[in-house]
């Protein structure tokens, strides 16, 4: 419907039968719209946003709202072109039997691009959201703003952001990137909790290519501003599927994990936990290498853990050296943070200590127990850190462990030394359960680099070769009453030295003890974290 005025008179619709054929005539304008979208979506290998939503959601269940809500702006020829839906389709359904509230960006509707109406259909379903206190998705295939609703459009942008961010904490927020993201529409779901993105058809970014090379003077591409790749490299995605259906499929499994809202808790799955200890448990027993120097496949110890073996991976492309995700043990939702030796031997950098805040606040804002596995050799020293900010940026891990009051768990698996140490669900910060293996080493530092600073002037005034005894011994001394995780121990630090083959029931035993956990924190308005 184009909205322009009949010359002809109008004729009075008198009975039912004219009011329900006048509903109907309406339905199949949206139904030919539909049809039309289909085919132009299909040719480029997309989905229509109605299909989009038909792949989340429990088949037959979703509810469409405001399908007849149309713009009212008439400058720019608008006057003209008013169709229904106004480039956005919003509704509510369940996923899984669970109730959800979601909206998706029809670009085949004015490019999906949001102006008032647009803007007032997708508030009404976050709103309808926090209202039942249920997941809000959202599905991005956005032009951006209506440049011919000038103002208008923006302040939409700002007054959604503002409504993303009061449902902060308080409902899952998850995205869904299948087209392009750009400017106003990028931040909103980068305001959120988790997003997916489908490689090739996607991308994200605050300005185009257009818009770089008038400023900068620079030629770039929508792949290389904010394509999958580098979308993941940057964080700014938590997974990058290989198609529409791969990433509404993790997304999909991610909710799964997720309680409503921030009242409630995660569903509660039936678990084929044993509780004996297997094959798979007694691998743990010669999983570290006997040197310092060797890595090993941190996955190996999570798979062990967690039921099934089956680990949730997110922000897999960025900051490898630290690990996040969501898993279960006996049926019940974990999240996962751990160091991996892989890559930068486990250490902290910017990078990784901003990935693990922010996934540790997540859980602790939606009653998610935090299980930490603890191979840390320090902080990343060097001067490209330093200048980055990582005495504000690191000390994020310090502000999110510490505030967080949901159950955590901590084993110490190898190293455990400096700061890495503290940050990485130490007793220090308010952990419940701390176990060690008895491979670990909580110390300031390794064993040479110690010797090396306690006996630097002793050292220096012996010759070469009995330098080199002397470390020896002293490093052998070093490693002997410090290297190890019965000094922490002793002090209670660690309240348990395990086997490593016992790490899956212990845990499971420590997260059932703590299920009913009740702390709080005093009474604020909020805190200040370094950002």
């Amino acid at each position: 419907m184009t909205g322009k005025l009949s010359s002809e008179s109008p004729v009075r619709k008198s009975t039912t039968a004219d009011h329900l054929a006048d509903l109907s005539l309406r339905r199949d304008e949206i139904q030919t719209a539909e049809k039309r979208a289909l085919d132009r979506q299909h040719a480029k290998s997309k989905l229509t946003a109605r299909e989009r939503i038909e792949l989340l959601v429990d088949p037959g269940s979703f509810v469409e709202i405001d399908a007849f809500v149309r713009h009212r702006c008439n400058d720019f020829g608008m006057e003209d072109n008013r169709p229904y839906g106004d480039g956005a389709v919003t509704g509510f359904a369940t996923v899984d039997g669970r109730r959800v509230c979601l909206y998706a960006h029809d670009f085949t509707v004015l490019g999906g691009s949001m102006g008032v109406a647009h803007g007032e259909k997708v508030l009404k379903a976050i709103d309808m959201a926090m209202k039942v206190g249920c997941p809000m998705i959202t599905i991005n295939d956005s032009a951006g703003a209506r440049i011919q609703e000038g103002v208008d459009a923006l302040g939409y942008y700002a007054t959604l952001a503002r409504r993303v961010v009061r449902a902060s904490g308080v409902i899952p927020q998850l995205s869904l990137i299948v087209g392009p993201c750009a400017g106003g529409a990028a931040y909103v779901p980068s305001l959120g909790d988790f997003v997916a993105m489908a490689d090739e058809i996607s991308y994200m970014f605050v300005t185009g290519p257009d818009v770089v090379h008038t400023v900068t003077g620079e030629r770039t591409t929508f792949e290389e501003l904010g394509g999958p790749e580098v979308s993941m490299e940057t964080g700014n995605v938590h997974f990058v599927g290989a198609d529409e259906q791969d990433a509404a499929s993790w997304l999909k499994t991610l909710l799964g994990h997720l309680p409503d809202n921030n009242m409630s808790h995660p569903p509660v799955y039936d678990s084929d936990f044993s509780p004996e200890i297997t094959q798979s448990d007694l691998d743990l027993d010669t999983l570290i290498p006997d040197s310092l120097n060797m890595s090993y496949d941190i996955f190996d110890v999570i798979g062990r853990v967690v039921d099934d073996g089956e680990f949730l991976e997110t922000q897999a492309g960025f900051a490898r050296n630290v690990v996040c995700g969501m898993g279960r043990v006996q049926g019940h939702t974990v999240g996962v943070v751990a160091n991996n030796p892989r890559f930068l031997a486990g250490a902290l950098d910017i990078d990784a200590s901003e990935k693990a805040s922010r996934f540790v606040r997540f859980c602790d804002a939606f009653n998610i127990p935090i299980l930490t596995f603890v191979d840390v050799p320090g902080y990343l020293p060097g001067l490209d850190q330093e200048r980055r900010g990582i005495l504000r940026r690191g000390s994020k891990m310090l502000y999110a462990y510490s505030e967080s009051t949901v159950p955590k768990v901590t084993v110490v698996l190898r190293k455990a030394y400096g700061g890495g140490y503290a940050v990485m669900g130490s007793k220090h910060l308010g952990a419940d359960v701390n176990f060690a293996w008895p491979t670990a080493e909580v110390a300031v530092m390794g064993a040479v680099g110690a010797v090396q600073v306690l006996n630097k002037r002793k050292l220096a005034e012996l010759g070469e070769t009995e330098r080199a005894e002397a470390t020896e011994k002293l490093t052998a001394e070093y490693e002997q009453n410090f290297s190890n995780p019965y000094f922490a121990a002793e002090r209670g630090y660690i309240d348990a030295v395990i086997q490593p083959s016992q790490t899956r029931l212990l845990v499971a035993s420590a997260l059932a003890m703590l299920r009913d956990k009740q702390e709080s924190l005093p009474a604020k308005k909020h805190g200040n974290i370094p950002l």
